[in-house]
């Protein structure tokens, strides 16, 4: 029993030196809660501090927009990495349809030019074989159907462009949609010039503040 005792106390006491205990384990909590949030306010002091620097380089219209409180509540929303993740995916959605919208568009080109060279060899090769005093209605047939042809390739063209703003317009509004409900300050569906000028600003600082951020940890690691 006496043997079962001491050990009882070097336990004790062990769990006294290493915090053990409820109290020492409470007290465990609070020094891990305390450095965690010591690293963070620390991150975000230093990632405020590095916007502030990078938005020297915009506009000063755009500088006068971005507060110190708006820059700190952006700082704060990139505290845990999750919006630089969001925003590399969200450019390169941007990026690919982008280059699946010219692609596309160039398709339409080459199929435009490629119907105006077929109608200029069938017309050359009909006035050819056309007898003299029949010329000049063929040719003026000729004039209308190439007429047609161009009319058509100008509304194909437009309904090109049209169909990329839409589509641009609505990458917009998903980028806009998915960083307000991601808790950015500044970002919420808006077609406003100057709000969406701002809101480009705000993605460039956050792409540059990443290219930091991957520097500052790979000079650390």
């Amino acid at each position: 029993m006496r043997a079962a005792r001491r050990g009882g106390g070097a336990l004790r006491g062990a769990m006294e030196r290493f915090g053990g205990g409820a109290g020492g384990y409470e007290y465990g909590y609070e020094v891990a809660a305390a450095e965690q949030l010591s690293r963070q306010q620390e991150r975000h002091y230093r990632l405020l501090s590095e916007l502030q620097t990078l938005v020297k380089a915009l506009p000063s219209s755009c500088q006068q927009r971005l507060s110190y409180t708006t820059l700190s509540d952006l700082a704060l929303a990139l505290l845990d990495g999750t919006v630089f993740e969001i925003v590399q995916g969200l450019l390169e959605i941007q990026h690919l349809t982008e280059k699946n919208l010219y692609s596309q568009r160039l398709q339409l080109h080459s199929e435009h030019r490629g119907l105006k060279q077929e109608l200029f060899h069938r017309h050359k090769e009909a006035q050819q074989c056309c007898r003299p005093h029949n010329l000049p209605l063929l040719r003026a047939a000729q004039q209308r159907e190439m007429e047609a042809v161009e009319q058509r390739i100008r509304e194909e063209q437009r309904m090109m462009d049209e169909k990329i703003v839409l589509e641009l317009d609505q990458k917009v509004i998903d980028q806009q949609s998915t960083l307000e409900k991601a808790g950015v300050s500044g970002f919420y569906i808006t077609t406003n010039p100057q709000e969406l000028t701002l809101q480009m600003n705000l993605l460039e600082l956050i792409r540059k503040l990443q290219q930091k951020e991957s520097e500052y940890e790979n000079a650390f690691s």
